[in-house]
Order: structure tokens, then C-alpha cells, then sequence
């Protein structure tokens, strides 16, 4: 009898319910389109972040100075025991590392700023760099600064020198980074340490690991950890930037979900406020036909929760469209569905749908009397 009453009541009042229907669908696509988003953002924004280049540093302190000529090698670091080290730990959480030894090597007796590395590693860890050319394996990267200093370009021979020794290069690429790499030549590392004389020896290694901070800084002292004669540690600008807006976009995810849940709650309260006034002359009836208060008010939620489940399960679908669209327009790529954010929707549409049919409380002081008088 219960399924028989709820029926009748939803077919019997389909044209105010298909507007509270609209909107809990409306309200249910815009959410879970936003839930799925925010399941995949994290991911999502790493991938973007890479734009920032590395964000951890192993070095010792007083890094970073390029060894001059007669220079002291009290600041570098052993390059196998830093490998080492980076082999022990989770190969997932690592995106990428890439050593450097800088030095002041000459070009036609002219110093230039030397960086010896992993060429392939350091461009994949600064996939903003313009390269000009396609450097192939032992040739070399010439900031464009360099390249119109010594009026070189790819395909380009140098002799670079330092202490005594030369060695000659080839220029793969010309490097517009828009920073200071423009003004430095990048060589591979095995090259630049024969040509220093420090074989086996780093001055620093960048690196660029995924997560938020805090699994960045757990990374950091797991390494500190395996490391104790070096300092390990984040980079300020890249962890900083990353955690503030991955906090600050999933801020505004549960902000507009909120807003969408309270808008949609409002949509259906006035299709049920109308509902109540149009239902008088039914629940007294129904109350003069002895049906309790408490059963008819079960009826009219069961009915509203008919309404929020149906535009739930319709707007779960259409927001795995919506969320797809936003990762192809922000990111460039698809978001991919998760199947939680399915019966979370729903679960709120319902809630929604009651909490927009409390009017329908207001039905209870209805007194049968006055319905049977006409009144």
C-alpha cells in the first residue's frame, strides 16, 4: 500500500516534481563533476608543477659557487654514494634527478660558467627550456647568451680549457631558458669532471619528487637519513607554490559543492512549499481516514527522496562528462572517473531532497475537520 501511495503521489504531482527534479539533476551533475576532480587534482597538478622545475636539492653547504681555477674541492660530494642512495629509495615518489659540477672554464681565453651533467635528466627536469637543435649523445648546450657571445650555433666546434687542460666540444642546441642558464654552457658530466680533474665528484643534485610537502619533506629527511654528510632539503619556492594551491584549489572544490548543495536544497524547498498548500485537502483525508502524522510525512519524504536519488544518478552520469570537459580545458587532459563519487552524489541529492522537503512538516496541523467542512 506504502509503494502504491508514493506512486500515485509522484505521478499525480510530476509537473512541480519534474522542476525539483531538474534542479537536483542540475545540482548533482555540477557536483559530481567537481568530486571527480578533486580525486584526480592532486595528480593532475604534479603534472603541471614539473613546469617548475626541481624541487629538492642534495648538496653540501656553500653550494652553488662554480670552482674557479686553483679552486678548493671541500664542497663537492661523492657521486656514487649519492646514487646510492637515491637507488635505495622509492623509485615512485622520484620524478627525476640530475647531478651538477660547475666550473669557470675558458672559451678563446674568455671565462664562461661550465655546468657538468646529465643532459637529458637536467632537460627533463626543466621541461620549460627552449632548446634550438636536437643534441645528440656528448655534444653540448650553449646558453643563448654564450651562443651570441662566441657566435655559435648548432653543429658549432669550441675548445673549452681549465687549469691546463682543454677538451673540444660540439654544440647540439642553443638553450633559452629566460634565467641564468642562458648565460652558462652545459657539457656532459664525465666530460667536465676529466677536464677539473675531480673524477667521481658532484657539487649538487636537483631533484624532483611527486607529492605535497609533506610527502616531499618525509622524502627529504628519509634521504637526510641515508646522506648525513650532505644537506638535504626542499626548495622553498617550488614546495611552497605547490602545497598553497593544491590547499587552495581543493578549498574551492568543497566551497562550490557546498554552494551547489544549498542552492539545489533551495530549488527543491520552494517546489515543496508550493506542494504542502496544493496537499491539504489529501492529508486530511488521510488523517480522517486514520493514517498517523508520523506514516504521511514518511510518504512525502520517501516521495522527495525518489526525487533526489532519480536527479542523482542522472546528474552522476552527466558530471563524468562535465569532468572530463574541465580536465581536457585545464589540463589538457581527460579527468578519469572514479566510481566513489557515484553513490556520494546521490547520497547528497538525497539529503538535499529531504532537507528541501521539511516544509511538508507544516502539513501536520492540518485538522481533518476543517478539510471535511470545505474550510
Amino acid at each position: 500500500m506504502f509503494g502504491r501511495l508514493l506512486w500515485r503521489l509522484v505521478v499525480g504531482s510530476r509537473g512541480r516534481l519534474v522542476m525539483a527534479l531538474l534542479a537536483v539533476t542540475g545540482g548533482a551533475a555540477v557536483i559530481s563533476g567537481l568530486l571527480n576532480l578533486d580525486f584526480d587534482i592532486e595528480h593532475k597538478l604534479a603534472q603541471e608543477f614539473r613546469l617548475l622545475g626541481p624541487n629538492l636539492v642534495i648538496a653540501r653547504e656553500g653550494e652553488g659557487q662554480p670552482q674557479g681555477e686553483g679552486a678548493s674541492p671541500a664542497l663537492l660530494m661523492d657521486e656514487s654514494a649519492v646514487t646510492r642512495a637515491l637507488n635505495a629509495m622509492s623509485t615512485s615518489d622520484l620524478a627525476g634527478a640530475a647531478p651538477y659540477l660547475y666550473i669557470v672554464g675558458r672559451v678563446a681565453d674568455t671565462p664562461v660558467v661550465v655546468a657538468g651533467t646529465e643532459i637529458k635528466e637536467a632537460r627533463a627536469l626543466n621541461p620549460t627550456w627552449k632548446i634550438e637543435g636536437s643534441p645528440a649523445e656528448g655534444q653540448c648546450l650553449v646558453g643563448r647568451n654564450v651562443a651570441r657571445q662566441f657566435n655559435l650555433a648548432p653543429s658549432s666546434s669550441l675548445q673549452l680549457s681549465y687549469m691546463g687542460r682543454t677538451t673540444n666540444l660540439t654544440v647540439g642546441a642553443v638553450l633559452d631558458s629566460g634565467g641564468a642558464e642562458d648565460d652558462q654552457l652545459f657539457a656532459a658530466l664525465p666530460s667536465v669532471q676529466s677536464l677539473a680533474g675531480m673524477p667521481g665528484q658532484i657539487e649538487l643534485e636537483q631533484l624532483r619528487v611527486k607529492g605535497q610537502p609533506k610527502a616531499i619533506a618525509a622524502f627529504a629527511d628519509a634521504l637526510q637519513d641515508s646522506l648525513p654528510a650532505y644537506t638535504v632539503r626542499p626548495i622553498p619556492q617550488a614546495t611552497a607554490a605547490e602545497g598553497n594551491l593544491l590547499h587552495r584549489t581543493k578549498l574551492l572544490i568543497v566551497s562550490m559543492v557546498l554552494l551547489i548543495l544549498t542552492l539545489t536544497t533551495l530549488c527543491v524547498l520552494a517546489t515543496m512549499s508550493a506542494l504542502a498548500l496544493e496537499r491539504r485537502i489529501d492529508v486530511g483525508l488521510m488523517k480522517a481516514l486514520g493514517g498517523s502524522i508520523g506514516r504521511i510525512m514518511a510518504l512525502f519524504f520517501a516521495e522527495a527522496s525518489v526525487v533526489g536519488a532519480a536527479g542523482g544518478c542522472a546528474g552522476s552520469l552527466i558530471g563524468i562528462l562535465l569532468a572530463r570537459w574541465m580536465g581536457e580545458r585545464v589540463f589538457h587532459a581527460a579527468i578519469a572517473p572514479n566510481w566513489k563519487v557515484y553513490p556520494m552524489t546521490i547520497g547528497l541529492m538525497v539529503v538535499a531532497a529531504v532537507l528541501g522537503a521539511l516544509p511538508l512538516r507544516l502539513l501536520g496541523s492540518v485538522k481533518p475537520a476543517f478539510i471535511l467542512r470545505g474550510e
